[in-house]
């Protein structure tokens, strides 16, 4: 009877409990709104490690941490808790903090060789993803110091080269492997595409120097057609001032004037054309016309040295006329063309029946940056009374 009422009473406790429970807040627990992140914050149910370990944010992450940094332990096992958390790292692709957990191991110099050639081949596959061959190609080298038939290391090895196109130095690593596994799938493939990498590299290397070879060929050509014509080539903006500064100066004395190399001929960068020598031998010159009035420019890219100045400006100025003469004045009739030499600080006048090679001819023409330039002006206006007023102007 007594054990029975007990057991009542017993009953009757729990049941007063379960009920205290039902009405009183676990003061521990997740709260309802942010349990995911809360419980995300537990080591064990981590997704991913945070960039920076706050003790009071992660303590028991803080705990683990300080644990496997504990320098009271053997280098040995500090180096394979770097090693075990540069793991993790590498799973979770965080290939940066992969890294420099290995290199804490790796600083930890344990005599641990074969955990020392893990810490490296491990690192030496960190680089390699985030593209530093270099370093992998060294942690590779490293690692195979220690074991030279780390099969690991040589694969990686063979890859950095690849990457890096350093193919020769890829097969030699391949071939190293081979020896020791001369069937794995692996090297066998990356020695195969290292040969045929090579080949090709080899074939365009072939190609880029038969290419030259031929540029240059007909540069000097080039150079040569220019030569014979008399024609002078200019590297500098302006010509330097030569000795006597006498009218009738040969035109080979002017230290300014190229020594006839492609210095001379650089207008092909800036404009897509450059003079070239046709099946004739007909040089054909990239010509620009420069219209001071209206801040206006023409360029030809193809202006034959046979051509007369008047060929082109009657098609440039024919029928219909540029958008920016409003005056309807720029008529072939009405054009004067003019070169200056900077030199002397003088215009030539040029007459437009003249050819283009006559003009490039004249002792005192030098074709700047690959491209004749010449001022065209409206003869009898306004601009060009202004313009030409206070020059020394000369015929040709």
């Amino acid at each position: 009877m007594a054990s029975s009422e007990a057991q009542h009473d017993s009953d009757d406790g729990m049941d007063e409990f379960i009920e205290k429970f039902k009405t009183h807040e676990y003061k521990n627990a997740f709260s309802e709104d942010n349990w995911e992140e809360e419980f995300d914050r537990i080591p064990m149910f981590m997704k991913k490690a945070p960039e920076e370990i706050d003790p009071q944010k992660y303590p028991e992450l803080a705990c683990l941490q300080a644990m496997i940094h504990d320098e009271d332990r053997p280098p040995e096992e500090q180096a394979k808790s770097l090693k075990d958390e540069g793991n993790a790292f590498f799973k979770e692709k965080n290939y940066e903090k992969a890294i420099l957990s290995y290199t804490a191991g790796l600083k930890m110099k344990c005599g641990d060789q074969e955990l020392n050639m893990v810490l490296l081949t491990n690192r030496a596959a960190a680089h390699f993803h985030l593209g530093n061959m270099r370093s992998a190609l060294n942690d590779a080298g490293a690692a195979k110091k220690i074991k030279p038939d780390h099969l690991k290391a040589l694969i990686r090895g063979a890859q950095s080269c690849i990457e890096l196109r350093t193919f020769a130095e890829a097969i030699q690593w391949c071939d190293e492997g081979l020896k020791a596994y001369p069937t794995e799938k692996k090297l066998l493939e990356l020695r195969a595409a290292a040969d045929k990498h090579k080949r090709t590299a080899e074939r365009d290397a072939r190609k880029a120097k038969i290419k030259e070879k031929k540029l240059h060929g007909e540069k000097e050509a080039l150079l040569a057609a220019i030569k014979d014509r008399g024609i002078k080539l200019l590297q500098s903006a302006k010509p330097r001032q030569s000795g006597s500064g006498s009218e009738d100066e040969d035109e080979g004395s002017s230290a300014a004037i190229s020594q006839l190399n492609l210095d001379g001929l650089s207008s092909q960068e800036a404009t897509g054309a450059q003079v070239f020598v046709d099946e004739q031998s007909c040089l054909h010159w990239p010509v620009l016309f420069l219209y001071p009035e209206h801040r206006q420019t023409d360029f030809i890219s193809d202006f034959s040295e046979n051509n007369c100045f008047i060929d082109h400006l009657a098609v440039m100025f024919g029928e219909e006329l540029p958008p920016w003469d409003a005056d309807r004045k720029y008529q072939p009739q009405n054009l004067e063309l003019y070169f200056e030499d900077e030199e002397k600080e003088t215009l030539y006048q040029v007459n437009p029946e003249t050819s283009l090679l006559k003009v490039l001819q004249h002792k005192r023409y030098f074709v700047k940056a690959g491209t004749p330039s010449f001022i065209v002006l409206v003869r009898s206006s306004s601009f060009w009374k202004q313009f030409l007023t206070g020059k020394k102007i000369r015929g040709l």
